[in-house]
């Protein structure tokens, strides 16, 4: 698993809009991996489980997460509008319209 900074950031990004979506068992595991920096060993024995087990439920948790951003493009979106608030900003622009608008897509977490 590779477990770079950059991947532990976009696997937390597509955690925060679809973790919800997975099962109590996967977000236990990409909590404790992604979030808390569990080695698969440390995670196999607060589980109870075998290492290969939680290996394989985190890919597959992953793969979810991934399948629903291809689809829906939910984190793509708070991207674009915080990129958009942020150049807003950088201009002087302070449009109550736009803020309100930018706003719906929730882009603090």
């Amino acid at each position: 698993m590779e477990n770079t900074l950059a991947e532990k950031l976009r696997i937390n990004l597509l955690f925060d809009t679809y973790g919800a979506l997975l099962t109590e068992k996967q977000q236990r595991y990409v909590e404790y991996y992604y979030r808390d920096d569990y080695s698969l060993s440390e995670i196999a024995l607060l589980t109870e489980v075998s290492r290969n087990a939680v290996h394989e439920q985190l890919g597959v948790a992953v793969e979810h997460m991934e399948t629903y951003e291809a689809a829906l493009g939910a984190v793509r979106m708070k991207q674009t509008a915080a990129a958009i608030q942020a150049r807003l900003a950088e201009l002087g622009i302070d449009d109550p319209a736009l803020t309100r608008l930018f706003g719906e897509f929730d882009t603090t977490e």
